[in-house]
């Protein structure tokens, strides 16, 4: 027995020493690495003593239980514990904890359905947190927790991998200020995302002919190496640069996105690279490469003039040729003209002519069918078509076609008058001192000898309309329609949209001419037009004055005769006989003829420059009561432009016989 109880005190000595010590030993040193917390700070949660004797010390070990239990705890505590842990070894990890509890407390939340209200400032902390940091918040996260404490983050890397927090941050915020902040957040979302798609869209249309371009920078530099010194010495590059040349050239075609470049053009592409390096190692000067740079840029610039010019002469040229089916009309027409007896020749209600109180048109013109469409424009807008006449002044080769014109298509009840400009006696060189210049040798010289065209720099004044008479008779009104009190003058390249009966009850308080003014842009001014340099033109006219539009202009023709602006017209162009007052056309002379006795009219009457301005205002067309194309596109050739063309061409037939035989179609 004695026995017996001499082994008990060894055998509770061995088991205190192997079991109760470390019990003891672990349990203070859980004490120093979980120092105990007041019940305020942890904010209602099991004190640190008591959960290390709950029998579940085996987890106390596991790092994603330890994260487990920081979650638990309020966010709220962060900010209690920072300042009072300065010293302590637990704020070298606090940055990693913090976005950790963050993230999950933000998932938590959502998934375990409780009361939103308690974690209100929580919510807006995290938030407002991440609005300011932006995308740079998970720098500074783990910028923080390494300098600070060099900790390792190995464990669970997905879970505390800062870039990884910061981005389901950025996730969760949106989500939490639509809950804060209701509506606003989806026009703001929207907003947005409209700046997004924008910017997409800018840089998808940046970067889808980025290879093409690329393509061809490498072929200027390929030329610039074939040209130098140094490298044209090394006949084994040469001929493989010259090669590369030639595959480039054949992928790039005529390409002008990445989308129609072949499928080798990458390949082309690297092989040019490689090309180019090594021609960099044989050729390092720089000057010589900028030299000829500079020379490849002055030969481009010296191409592009003569391009520009060619593109204008060619323009020019096209603009007064006559397509062959506007050609065949007229002959056409005329054919079926001396087909008819005297009786099938007139048109009806010839007695309206010279009636001053009916609403009176001047149109001079050779074609036809511009001719057609002014007057087809006119009727169809007018309230009531019985009370137009329309006075049409063609020349001798037009007379016929244009009378038979309007024998087979009668506008409506509207009366036509057909003239001859041969049938004006009156209208002679002794009379009319520009018929006289027309006829004259320097004239004739100015537009048929070849040497001048090269000199000429604006070909635009060579165009053979200025010839025309028909051009001039603008100035004669008061002497072609002697019973008129007003006419209105359209030119036939224009389209009416309204009716026009208002002007001729506009009060132009004593005013000639009614016309839209055309300042709104700088070469619509005087000195764009007039010859400033000279004394008679700077000493009666204001340079920066504004211009006004010829194409639909009323005319008082009674102040016409009391103030004798016919004289003054023929004084203007005896002084012009050298053409150093104004170049030729018929504008200048009017802006000199018509100074200050011209009405401006509103904008909304006379929308000018479909016939060269392919950006003119859509609203301000629809709104005009006359669309003018004036310029050198005209909607009746092939140069027009396709936009303005369905303006004009609907109030044309292209079913009637003889646009058929001409094949004239729309």
């Amino acid at each position: 027995m004695k026995l017996k109880m001499g082994f008990r005190k060894p055998v509770l000595c061995l088991l205190f020493i192997t079991v109760v010590s470390p019990i003891l030993l672990y349990t203070d040193k859980l004490g120093i690495l979980f120092p105990s917390s007041s019940s305020d700070e942890l904010d209602g949660s099991e004190e640190i003593s008591t959960f290390a004797f709950t029998g579940r010390t085996g987890q106390l070990n596991v790092l994603p239980q330890e994260n487990e239990m920081l979650v638990k705890e309020p966010v709220g505590i962060v900010s209690k514990l920072k300042p009072s842990m300065q010293d302590g070894k637990v704020l070298e990890v606090q940055p990693v904890e913090v976005e950790h509890k963050n993230r999950v407390l933000s998932t938590t939340t959502t998934s375990s359905g409780s009361n939103s209200t308690e974690l209100e400032n929580p919510i807006k902390q995290v938030t407002d947190r991440s609005e300011v940091k932006g995308v740079h918040g998970s720098q500074m996260v783990e910028n923080n927790a390494a300098k600070d404490a060099n900790v390792n983050v190995n464990a669970n890397a997905k879970d505390n991998d800062p870039s990884h927090l910061a981005s389901n941050n950025m996730e969760t915020t949106p989500k939490m200020q639509s809950v804060e902040k209701g509506g606003n957040f989806g026009t703001r979302e929207t907003v947005s995302r409209g700046h997004k798609n924008e910017k997409n869209s800018n840089q998808v249309d940046s970067v889808s002919n980025t290879q093409v371009r690329y393509l061809k920078d490498q072929l200027i530099r390929a030329k610039v190496y074939l040209s130098l010194t140094a490298t044209r010495s090394n006949a084994h590059f040469i001929r493989e640069l010259r090669q590369r040349i030639k595959e480039v050239q054949r992928a790039l075609g005529d390409a002008t996105k990445d989308s129609d470049l072949p499928r080798n053009a990458h390949e082309k592409l690297r092989a040019m690279d490689q090309t180019l390096a090594k021609g960099k190692q044989i050729q390092d000067d720089c000057a010589a490469m900028v030299k000829k740079l500079r020379a490849i840029l002055h030969s481009t610039e010296e191409q592009l003039r003569v391009h520009r010019k060619q593109t204008m002469f060619l323009t020019q040229l096209t603009a007064k040729t006559l397509p062959k089916g506007l050609h065949c009309l007229p002959l056409r027409l005329s054919t079926e003209f001396y087909a008819l007896n005297y009786s099938q020749q007139q048109f009806p209600y010839q007695e309206k002519l010279d009636d001053p109180q009916l609403y009176h048109y001047a149109l001079f013109s050779d074609n036809v069918l511009a001719a057609a469409v002014v007057v087809n424009s006119t009727v169809s807008h007018a309230k009531d078509p019985s009370r137009h006449v329309f006075h049409i002044v063609t020349d001798r080769l037009n007379y016929a076609a244009m009378r038979m014109w309007f024998l087979v298509n009668p506008p409506s009840n509207a009366a036509i008058h057909v003239q001859n400009v041969e049938e004006f006696t009156w209208l002679n060189s002794s009379y009319s001192p520009v018929l006289k210049q027309l006829g004259s040798p320097s004239m004739i010289d100015y537009y048929f000898k070849t040497h001048r065209a090269a000199s000429d720099s604006n070909l635009k004044f060579r165009n053979p309309k200025y010839l025309s008479i028909l051009n001039h008779l603008r100035f004669y009104l008061p002497e072609i329609f002697p019973k008129l009190n007003k006419v209105l003058f359209l030119d036939d390249d224009i389209v009416v949209q309204k009716d026009l009966t208002r002007l001729w009850s506009i009060d132009m308080r004593g005013n000639v001419n009614g016309a839209v003014e055309t300042c709104g842009e700088t070469f619509h001014r005087f000195d764009r037009y007039l010859n400033f340099s000279n004394p008679l033109i700077s000493k009666n006219f204001d340079p920066h004055a504004c211009g006004w539009a010829y194409g639909m202009n009323i005319f008082d023709l009674e102040e016409w005769k009391r103030q004798n602006i016919t004289e003054v017209y023929h004084n203007w162009q005896k002084l012009n006989h050298d053409r150093q007052l104004w170049k030729l056309g018929t504008l200048p002379p009017g802006l000199i003829t018509f100074w200050k006795r011209t009405y401006p009219l509103d904008r909304s009457w006379h929308v000018l420059g479909l016939g060269y301005n392919p950006s003119v205002n859509s609203r301000d067309i629809e709104k005009a009561a006359v669309v003018h194309y004036n310029g050198n596109m005209k909607p009746w050739l092939e140069i027009g432009m396709p936009k303005y063309r369905g303006y004009w061409s609907k109030y044309i037939d292209y079913d009637q016989v003889y646009m058929r035989e001409c094949n004239i179609n729309p």
